[in-house]
C-alpha cells in the first residue's frame, strides 16, 4: 500500500512535494508548527529524520521510497508523510512509468477516501470547472478539497471521456485509468447521486463558485492572497476617486439645507419602521428634478477627498470598504419634471448631472423597459438609478474578495437610498437583477473597467396606497 492507502501497480506511482507557500517555525515551549496563512498546524517535536524529511519536501518531489533511503525508517516516514498528508501540507503527484501525469494540490485538510459505489453511477460533477492558470491546466471544483493540476495531455483525454460518458480513449493503461477514477472520487470531482442533494441541487455552479471564492475558509486558505494585498501597488496606478466625466450638457442641483433636515427631519427608527419597497409611481404629479437633487445629494455626494500614499480615498454618506467608493450612479429618467427624458450621470464632486445619452437612444429605452419588468410591473418607473462600480478603485487593492465587497456596497447603497427615500415621501424600490450589456451600450464604457452592478427605482408615491398593495406579487417587503 501506498501513503495515500491505495494499492501499489507496476505502472502508477506517486511523488510527495510540500505544498508551495508553506512555511516551519518553530516555538521553543511547543515544537514546530507549519504555518500557510491563515492556517497553522502544530507538528510538536520534530527528530533529526522528520527535519530530513521536511527539507527534502520543500525542495523537490520524492517518492517514499527516496524519502526512506534518506530517513533510514521506511515505516516512520510513511507514518509522517500520512500526517502532513492529513493536514492537507502536501501535493500528491501521480506518476505513469516515471512521467507526471497529475497532482492533487490539496486547498485545506485532506478527508479519507470514500467507499467505493457502483461504477455506473459516477458521473462528473456539475460543479466542476477546467482552466489555465499559471501555465498550468487545473481541474477545479467549488465542492472539493483539491485541485488537480494535469501534466498528461492524454490523462485529459481520459477525463474528458468521463465528462461526456464517452468510451476510454484507445490505448490508455487501464491501471491509470482505474487510479484516476479512484482519484477523482476522493477529490469529489467523480461522484454519485448529485442530482437527488436537494442542498446542492439550489446552487448553480457560478454561485457557488463565486461564494467560495470570496469568502476565507473551504477554497481561500493554505498561502492564499486574500484581502487588502494592494497587489497592484508599483504595477498600476490607483484610479482617483473622482471618475472622468461625459462631455454631456450639465443641469445645476438643489442643494438642501441639512442643518436645517437635522432638526426637522424623520426619525430614524420612523424611516427604518415605514421603509417598504414602493413600485408605482404618480404620473399624475411626477417626481421633480429638486426631489431627485436632494436624494441624490442625501445619499451620495462626495463629502471630502484625502490623498495618502499616492492613494485617494473619499467620504460619501454611506460606508464603503477602504473609502473605495468605486459606485458611480447614472439617473435614467422617463418622467422628471423639470429634467428631460434621458440619461444622466451624477457628478458626486459638484454635485451635478452630466448628459450621457437622450431619450431617443434604444438602450435607455430598454433599461426603462427592463427595469419595470424586474419590479413585476408593466409600467416604466419615473426614474432608473443605474449603480455601476468603478472595478479598479476596488480590485486595485483587494484580491480574491473585491467583487463581493462591491456588491456589499450596493446593498449599503440600497438601504441609505431607501431611508432617504422614506423620508422624503417618495416612492423607492431596490431591484434585483438589471441589464448590464444595455448600461454599457448606453454609456459606451468598457465593462471590466466600469460596469452595472445594482438598480434602484425612484418615483413620486401615489397617495392612499398601503404598503402591501405596492409590494409585488408574493413580495411585501
Amino acid at each position: 500500500m501506498t501513503a495515500t492507502g491505495t494499492a501499489t501497480s507496476a505502472t502508477c506511482g506517486e511523488r510527495w512535494k510540500l505544498r508551495a507557500g508553506v512555511a516551519k517555525t518553530t516555538v521553543p515551549e511547543t515544537g514546530s508548527f507549519l504555518v500557510a496563512w491563515p492556517v497553522d498546524e502544530l507538528l510538536g517535536r520534530l527528530d533529526d529524520r522528520q527535519e530530513a524529511v521536511l527539507r527534502a519536501l520543500a525542495e523537490r518531489p520524492h517518492t517514499i521510497e527516496e524519502l526512506a533511503a534518506l530517513a533510514g525508517d521506511a515505516g516512520a516516514v510513511r507514518t509522517f508523510v500520512s500526517v502532513l498528508r492529513d493536514g492537507g501540507w502536501l501535493e500528491l503527484t501521480v506518476t505513469h512509468h516515471g512521467r507526471d501525469v497529475y497532482t492533487v494540490r490539496p486547498l485545506r485538510a485532506v478527508p479519507p477516501r470514500p467507499p467505493e459505489p457502483p461504477e455506473a453511477a459516477l458521473e462528473l460533477s456539475r460543479f466542476v470547472q477546467v482552466r489555465p492558470t499559471g501555465g498550468e491546466l487545473v481541474v477545479e471544483s467549488a465542492r472539493s478539497w483539491c485541485d488537480i493540476v494535469v501534466h498528461d495531455a492524454g490523462w485529459f483525454a481520459h477525463f474528458a471521456a468521463l465528462a461526456t460518458r464517452s468510451p476510454e480513449p484507445v490505448g490508455r493503461d487501464p491501471e491509470l485509468s482505474a487510479r484516476g477514477i479512484r482519484d477523482l472520487r476522493w477529490a469529489g470531482m467523480l461522484v454519485a447521486g448529485e442530482g437527488e442533494n436537494i442542498a446542492a441541487s439550489q446552487w448553480k455552479p457560478h454561485e457557488l463558485w463565486f461564494h467560495e471564492r470570496s469568502r476565507l475558509g473551504y477554497r481561500s486558505a493554505y498561502g492564499t492572497r486574500y484581502g487588502r494585498t494592494q497587489w497592484a501597488k508599483g504595477r498600476v496606478d490607483p484610479l482617483p476617486a473622482v471618475p472622468g466625466l461625459p462631455n454631456g450638457a450639465r443641469t445645476a442641483l438643489f442643494r438642501p439645507d441639512l442643518v436645517r433636515l437635522r432638526e426637522s427631519d424623520m426619525t430614524l427608527t420612523a424611516a427604518l419602521e415605514d421603509r417598504a419597497s414602493r413600485r408605482e409611481h404618480d404620473d399624475a404629479e411626477p417626481l421633480t428634478l429638486d426631489q431627485l437633487a436632494e436624494f441624490l445629494y442625501r445619499c451620495a455626494r462626495i463629502r471630502m477627498i484625502r490623498e495618502h500614499d499616492g492613494v485617494e480615498y473619499a467620504s460619501r454618506p454611506y460606508p464603503s470598504g477602504g473609502a473605495s467608493y468605486e459606485l458611480e450612479i447614472y439617473p435614467v429618467v422617463r418622467n422628471v419634471d423639470g429634467l428631460a427624458t434621458g440619461m444622466y450621470h451624477y457628478d458626486s464632486e459638484n454635485h451635478e448631472l452630466r448628459t450621457v445619452a437622450d431619450r431617443a437612444n434604444r438602450w435607455v429605452r430598454r433599461l426603462l423597459r427592463s427595469a419595470g419588468q424586474a419590479t413585476g410591473r408593466t409600467d416604466r418607473p419615473q426614474v432608473v438609478l443605474v449603480l455601476s462600480a468603478r472595478v479598479g478603485r476596488v480590485m486595485w487593492a483587494y484580491e480574491n474578495m473585491a467583487y463581493a465587497l462591491v456588491l456589499k456596497h450596493v446593498g449599503v447603497l440600497y438601504q441609505t437610498m431607501y431611508l432617504v427615500a422614506t423620508s422624503m415621501g417618495l416612492a423607492g424600490c431596490a431591484i434585483g437583477g438589471g441589464d448590464s450589456m444595455a448600461f454599457s451600450r448606453a454609456t459606451g464604457l468598457d465593462p471590466l473597467v466600469e460596469c452595472s452592478v445594482g438598480e434602484f427605482t425612484l418615483g413620486r408615491l401615489v397617495p392612499e396606497i398601503s404598503v402591501w398593495d405596492l409590494a409585488g406579487a408574493g413580495d411585501g417587503d
